[in-house]
């Protein structure tokens, strides 16, 4: 068992951090201004800017397969870079990337959807969620067959940039009788088919999802993404590698960066003649942080390793009951994390974690919804507890073996 990692992931951590000192960092303050005075903590011509830079440092389609022009890392490597990402709050993202579920379009879909997204020509959006159901999505959206069209009526809540996107991946029910299984079926709907999107305000502020209205909305059936009814694959797809290592990545990123600010300020801030950090009190949460941290961050690495080892990691076959399991666990455990350390934060730095002029309340903002989007700490818990009573998964299995997983049909 050797936890070491390689010399190409040390080179790239490094390279990113580096990159993440020098050009992101930096650029907080101006975030916090801009966000305050209600525009975009970065310009979309700055944010170009720097994903050029990022590129020039070999960094543009991280999980891109090679043949789109892309990096294809692997899911620790690429974990090991979202952490450092997101060791700022700096709305930075690496370019030349795409919505996993478009590799699994058909050719014609990808040169029409895959590529001009991996180019930047297109914004997509993923619309599961729904007002009815979010964890336990309910599809009372609709697609009814109208010759070489369906018919999609309905409405998608939460949805991220929802508000920008040129189109949108949509699930909605085609046959109810049949439930999620076989009944439900994705869609690519350009918004000039007619979708209307609405902004819904969340105390994050930099989180702005939108409400999508389908009324009557035409969609050729060639924009069926894989077969009618298999459509929740793909979303489980979605769901399953954003809970195993990129949320729960972002979570260790966001509590390193908050431990080492709370670890100087507890060094300089003096009272009583003394630094704050001969505390006790400040002492035990320090320590409690970044016990929690590294426990956080091993959990994560060994989902990233496990879809590493089914090998299908961008495609809908990372769905064994295994795999879902440890990424249930990753995601769970990595929010809640991070939401005990901005809290400690906050009261380490005391009144001046509260203010505006800090970046901590920010964070404290906008951490908070992580432990709400793609999967709640209940419905986590529910499924992680289903596992084990139901015997799919013992206690006592240190390392269960990929080959043996169940996939979910």
């Amino acid at each position: 068992m050797d936890f070491r990692l390689t010399e190409e992931q040390r080179m790239v951590q490094k390279t990113i951090r580096d990159f993440v000192n020098k050009e992101l960092i930096p650029l907080e303050m101006d975030v916090l201004k801009n966000e305050r005075e209600g525009r975009p903590g970065l310009s979309k011509e700055k944010l170009k800017e720097l994903q050029l830079k990022a590129k020039k440092a070999g960094f543009w389609g991280i999980n891109t397969p090679e043949e789109y022009g892309g990096a294809n890392l692997d899911p620790i490597t690429s974990a090991i870079i979202t952490m450092e990402q997101y060791r700022t709050f700096v709305p930075f993202e690496f370019g030349g990337h795409a919505n996993n579920i478009l590799y699994a379009c058909n050719e014609e879909q990808k040169q029409k959807y895959l590529v001009p997204v991996i180019e930047g020509d297109k914004v997509p959006c993923f619309a599961l969620t729904e007002p009815s159901g979010g964890s336990d999505p309910q599809m009372n959206t609709t697609a009814v067959k109208d010759g070489d069209y369906y018919i999609l009526n309905g409405e998608k809540v939460f949805i991220t940039r929802g508000m920008e996107a040129d189109f949108a991946i949509v699930f909605a029910s085609t046959d109810k009788s049949k439930g999620r299984s076989g009944g439900v079926t994705a869609f690519l709907v350009d918004r000039e088919m007619g979708f209307k999107s609405e902004p819904i305000q969340t105390m994050g502020g930099t989180w702005e999802p939108a409400q999508l209205i389908f009324d009557n909305v035409r969609v050729p059936k060639e924009n069926i993404i894989g077969e009618e009814g298999k459509g929740f694959k793909y979303a489980m797809m979605f769901i399953n590698h954003n809970r195993g290592w990129v949320i729960p990545a972002r979570s260790v990123g966001a509590a390193e960066r908050l431990l080492e600010m709370c670890i100087d300020y507890a060094n300089t801030r003096v009272t009583f003649g003394k630094p704050i950090g001969t505390n006790q009190a400040i002492q035990w949460m320090i320590a409690d942080s970044q016990t929690e941290i590294e426990a956080a961050k091993w959990i994560m690495f060994r989902a990233a390793w496990m879809a590493d080892q089914e090998g299908s990691w961008n495609s809908d076959k990372n769905d064994s009951i295994k795999f879902r399991h440890q990424a249930s666990m990753a995601k769970l455990y990595g929010t809640n994390m991070v939401n005990r350390v901005v809290d400690r934060a906050i009261q380490i730095h005391g009144g001046m974690g509260f203010t505006k002029e800090f970046p901590i309340e920010r964070w404290y903002r906008n951490l908070r919804v992580w432990r709400v989007y793609e999967g709640s700490d209940e419905m986590l818990r529910r499924t992680i507890a289903k596992h084990l009573l139901d015997e799919q998964i013992k206690p006592s299995e240190l390392m269960p073996s990929i080959k043996d997983s169940v996939v979910y049909q």
